[in-house]
C-alpha cells in the first residue's frame, strides 16, 4: 500500500522444491505478498559450506517447469553471488523461466558468510574459504547469457556498486540491474531514509554521466556500443 506501482517478487530457494515445497507453496508465497513474480533462487555452494545444508539439487529442472506452468506470474531463476553459466541459462528457459538474473560474483559471497559463522578453526570454516571468490564474474555471465539468450529478459546483479556499473551492465546485454549493498549501508545510516534516497539519486547522476561520456542519449543507444575490455580494467 505505501508503493503500489513497484515491482514486487516473491523468493523461494529452487532446492526447497526437493525438499517438500512445491506448486501449492510456491502459489502461497506469490499469494501472501500479492507479488508480480516468483524468484526461484539457486546457491548450491552456499548450500554445500553450510552445516545445515540442503545439497539435493537433483531433478529441480522439472519441477522447476512444473511451477512455471502452474503459475500465473512469470518466475524468475537468480544465482545468488556465483553465477549463471550460458548452458544453465538455456536449460532454465527450456522449462519455461520466464528471466535470469546472473547475479555474478564479485559482490556479497554467501561462502563467506558460511565462513563466518564456523568456528574459525574448524575444517567446515576453511573450506567455505577457499570458495570465497568462486563464480563466474557478473560481467562474464551478462556476455555469456545474452549471447545464448538473445530475446529473454535478463537482469545483472552482482558487485554493482555505481551508476557507472549500471552502464556497464546494460551495455553488456542487461535489460535490468540489481543492486544491494549500497542501499543497505545507506538504509542503516541514522538519516535512515533519507540516505537511501539520496544513494540511489547518485546511481542516476553516475549513470546519466556515464552515458553522456559514451555519446548515448538513451539506454537503446546505451545498449548498442560495443565494449571492449582495457587493461586498466585487468
Amino acid at each position: 500500500h505505501i508503493a503500489p506501482d513497484i515491482a514486487l517478487f516473491a523468493n523461494l530457494g529452487a532446492v526447497q522444491l526437493n525438499y517438500g515445497y512445491g506448486v501449492d507453496e510456491c502459489l502461497r508465497a506469490v499469494d501472501m505478498i500479492g507479488a508480480d513474480a516468483l524468484i526461484l533462487h539457486l546457491n548450491p555452494l552456499q548450500e554445500a559450506v553450510q552445516p545445515e545444508g540442503n545439497t539435493d539439487f537433483r531433478g529441480l529442472l522439472p519441477k522447476i517447469g512444473a511451477v512455471c506452468r502452474a503459475l500465473s506470474v512469470p518466475v524468475i531463476v537468480k544465482e545468488v553471488g556465483n553465477g549463471i553459466s550460458a548452458a544453465t541459462a538455456r536449460r532454465l528457459a527450456d522449462v519455461g523461466v520466464a528471466a535470469i538474473d546472473v547475479a555474478g560474483a564479485g559482490g556479497t559471497s554467501w561462502s563467506e558468510v558460511e565462513r563466518f559463522r564456523h568456528d574459525s578453526a574448524a575444517r567446515s570454516a576453511r573450506t567455505a574459504g577457499a570458495f570465497a571468490d568462486w563464480g563466474i564474474p557478473t560481467s562474464t555471465a551478462i556476455r555469456q547469457v545474452r549471447g545464448a539468450l538473445p530475446h529473454i529478459p535478463l537482469i545483472g546483479s552482482g558487485g554493482v556498486r555505481s551508476g557507472s556499473d549500471v552502464a556497464k551492465a546494460i551495455a553488456l546485454g542487461a535489460d535490468l540491474v540489481g543492486t544491494a549493498k549500497p542501499a543497505l549501508i545507506a538504509a542503516v545510516d541514522s538519516r535512515g531514509v533519507t540516505q537511501v534516497i539520496a544513494e540511489l539519486q547518485g546511481f542516476l547522476d553516475e549513470l546519466r554521466v556515464a552515458m553522456f561520456c559514451s555519446g548515448c542519449g538513451d539506454l537503446a543507444a546505451l545498449r548498442r556500443i560495443t565494449m571492449e575490455r582495457t587493461d586498466h580494467d585487468a
